[in-house]
């Protein structure tokens, strides 16, 4: 591994205005091709036009920023290469899917299969992905997007079992074939979601279809789950906190439930030095529980803050503490798990901003979890040190891959398309791994 590999889901800013993003893999008789495109998506993470889609039969975007070179082979490696020019990027545009589709068969087919980033002048290699894949046709292996001024590579890794068209369709492009099967109708809303404040409940209901699209995308429409909520309370989190990113996770969070439960009510749970399992988030509630159990603590820096009261059901987050004991609350959630068997499967949706220390205490709970009906999907908020959690994706030895991690640099200026997609893009494919391993 060189010093520019990314894991699934890692970043780096990129200083160069002129880039070449290289797929490669092993040239073998009898093993399909693939095919590099990409998509121009504006803050909404959509096309503007069918013209922001560059690709085989529409090899040059109109502003002359993106040109599709095409594919070569050399020494039993074959590439298809995308030309990008930052510095001549159109205003609006923010974000460059770097995608590819697989032709006569799937990319689980393909060996070697890499993602490179190169400087277009000198053919430094800026960044190096990679992916492994298995029964996927279509395939995003990492996006440029713009945060602060600055652009940035993503190594993203997610794939379709739709091929080239549904993956275009996704974002916003007119594909000139059969329209997709309808939507399996999800639940209703759980009762009482009418009292919501009429702004929220136009938010849940339009992310509760944005979570139905995502299941669709990977063949998992209509799938059942039970879903917990796990919240970092750790030191360093007293910002998201303060400026609300915990509570929007909370509310974007119960689309997810909304969708997948049939009561759409949610488990959660909050942890630092110890765990403490908050009460159950029902949507109609939303308001009064985002109130009563997302917020900072009674820490300070230096000294306990003086005992307030306590409304009922909350918890003393003095009995928290401040430091990072990630496996306690995974041994805790496991523990309910066993102790609470539903008739499907448990997704569990894990929110930390790093500072990983329990590496080997982590492992071990996760690894011990491979045979429990449970997916455990991480997710960092912007800081570092992730430890295990970013090595899980590769780690050998488990009978399926029950963890799935992802990092953002800037939680309230994704889009809700995107943050589901990430969300849910391993969810399905554990589930048919799941089923055949007999966990399921």
């Amino acid at each position: 591994m060189t010093a520019n590999s990314l894991s699934k889901g890692a970043n780096l800013p990129i200083g160069s205005t002129m880039v070449h993003a290289v797929l490669s893999w092993t040239h073998q008789s009898g093993t399909p091709t693939a095919d590099a495109s990409t998509l121009l998506l504006g803050s909404d993470g959509r096309v503007r036009g069918d013209g922001d889609f560059v690709f085989y039969n529409q090899p040059r975007h109109d502003s002359g920023a993106v040109l599709h070179l095409g594919k070569q082979q050399t020494s039993g490696t074959v590439t298809d290469t995308l030309e990008v020019n930052l510095g001549q990027m159109e205003p609006g545009v923010e974000r460059i899917v770097l995608a590819a589709s697989a032709d006569g068969g799937t990319f689980g087919q393909l060996s070697g299969l890499v993602l490179r980033l190169l400087d277009a002048g000198t053919q430094t290699e800026l960044a190096r992905f990679e992916m492994e894949a298995t029964t996927e046709t279509a395939l995003i292996g990492g996006e440029l997007y713009v945060r602060g001024g600055q652009w940035k590579f993503r190594a993203v890794g997610q794939g379709y079992a739709s091929g080239l068209a549904g993956l275009a369709t996704d974002f916003g492009i007119t594909v000139d074939e059969e329209p997709p099967p309808p939507a399996t109708p999800g639940p209703r809303l759980a009762k009482g979601v009418e009292q919501l404040p009429v702004e929220m409940r136009e938010r849940l209901s339009l992310r509760k279809e944005q979570v139905a699209v995502s299941l669709r995308k990977h063949r998992a429409a209509g799938v059942m789950a039970r879903v917990i909520l796990v919240l970092d309370a750790s030191g360093s989190m007293a910002s998201l906190y303060t400026r609300g990113t915990v509570a929007d996770v909370v509310e974007r969070m119960a689309a997810v439930a909304a969708e997948l439960d049939d009561d759409g009510d949610m488990q959660a749970w909050t942890f630092a030095t110890n765990p403490a399992q908050l009460p159950d988030l029902t949507l109609g509630e939303l308001p009064e529980w985002l109130r009563l159990h997302v917020r900072v603590g009674q820490l300070g820096f230096f000294r306990r803050k003086p005992k307030r009261g306590l409304e009922p059901g909350q918890v003393d987050m003095r009995d928290v503490g401040i430091q990072n004991e990630e496996q306690k609350v995974i041994a805790e959630i496991r523990t309910f798990v066993r102790h609470n068997p539903v008739p499907v499967p448990t997704l569990v949706l894990f929110f930390s901003d790093g500072g990983i220390q329990r590496n080997v205490e982590i492992e071990k709970e996760l690894r011990e979890a491979v045979d429990e009906p449970v997916f455990w999907q991480f997710v960092g908020l912007g800081q570092s040190n992730y430890g295990i959690l970013s090595r899980f994706d590769t780690m050998q030895g488990r009978r399926v891959d029950n963890v799935g991690f992802f990092t953002v640099d800037d939680m309230e200026h994704m889009p809700d398309t995107e943050l589901y997609d990430r969300l849910l893009s391993e969810f399905p494919s554990w589930i048919t791994s799941a089923e055949q391993a007999g966990i399921l």
